[in-house]
């Protein structure tokens, strides 16, 4: 493959990923990360590749073959899993442990916007990659507030716009949600829908800094103190659509562009058409992804149900997004205990 190559085992340039992404990201993204990865270590041990200098373009269509029909991933599923390695083949690069521009023939599949409707979510690794960026270079702002509490708590956006201050109870660390269709926010299984939702410390810090500081003080026309406000008062759904569409980009986080395209000439860098990323994602397509993050971390169907206000019919049916392997994976760690 040539002298510039440096010889590294597989399982040597994992760790070594790991150890410099370790102080760039949260130990949830960094577990993703581990566990997406581990896959690909896996299938070099199984081709007999030692030394990552004589991976091709060949052997990595081999493992997208691989994933599709061995492991059975749908092509949404498999773009997701492909774009991980893409990031760590791109490392690999870097310590000469690859060529460089390995990494783009690495090919993503094409998913239908269909497919899209019916099956895309947000890989957790990818959500918390945004919310890392929202901590560091815009807290406490409507956005980092928005992105922040769909994602630890699975809400609609009817939900997360139907806030006011007064649901907020900083204090126990929570928040209620209430049906009141009288006054333009309403919960989409009405009072059924009505609840507390617990938040993490952290989270209830970042709704406090931001009712104190960059939240604009407005009320809504029904003389309501909404939580999120624009200068006209109670935020619209497209507005918070166009805030997911917006951080949800890869390249708004530096994660690069999975689609190789020209960033500096790319329509979807702009605010009002960050959906025609494809890799942007909808409000809709978080909470699908929260709900499959809380599965995969062991949390009861039904505390998912009760918390995400969906039932554990529709759950299944619609929203989790666990493969067969990770199922697999999650009982067998459940018999062993």
């Amino acid at each position: 493959m040539g002298d510039e190559l440096d010889p590294i085992a597989p399982e040597a340039a994992l760790d070594l990923y790991l150890s410099q992404r370790a102080s760039e990201v949260s130990d949830q993204t960094l577990q993703t990360h581990h566990y997406r990865l581990e896959r690909f270590i896996d299938w070099c041990q199984r081709e007999d590749i030692t030394n990552l200098n004589v991976l091709t373009g060949r052997d990595l269509h081999a493992y997208r073959v691989f994933r599709s029909e061995e492991d059975g991933l749908k092509p949404v599923t498999l773009q997701g899993q492909l774009s991980t390695l893409r990031v760590f083949m791109g490392f690999c690069a870097s310590i000469d442990a690859v060529p460089e521009g390995l990494r783009s023939k690495i090919l993503l599949p094409t998913v239908s916007g269909a497919e899209q409707a019916r099956e895309t979510t947000i890989d957790p690794a990818r959500a918390e990659a945004a919310i890392e960026y929202l901590d560091r270079y815009q807290y406490a702002s409507r956005q980092h507030v928005v992105m922040l509490l769909l994602w630890r708590t699975g809400m609609r956006t009817g939900a997360i716009r139907s806030l006011d201050l007064e649901d907020i109870d900083l204090e126990d660390d929570s928040l209620e949600l209430k049906h009141r269709p009288e006054t333009d926010t309403p919960l989409k299984n009405q009072e059924r829908g009505e609840r507390w939702v617990a938040l993490a410390p952290h989270v209830s810090r970042v709704v406090e800094d931001h009712i104190n500081g960059p939240r604009i003080d407005r009320e809504d026309k029904h003389g309501r103190e909404p939580l999120l406000t624009t200068r006209e008062g109670r935020v619209h759904s497209t507005t918070i659509r166009q805030t997911i569409y917006g951080v949800t980009r890869p390249c708004k986080y530096g994660e690069g562009c999975p689609h190789d395209r020209d960033v500096g000439e790319c329509e979807a860098t702009s605010y009002d058409s960050s959906s025609k990323c494809p890799s942007s994602r909808s409000p809709h397509e978080i909470r699908s992804g929260a709900i499959t993050a809380h599965l995969l971390d062991d949390v009861p169907t039904e505390i998912v149900s009760d918390r995400m206000d969906v039932s554990a019919t529709v759950l299944d049916r619609h929203y989790d997004r666990r493969t067969k392997r990770e199922k697999m994976e999650q009982r067998r760690r459940y018999l062993r205990e």
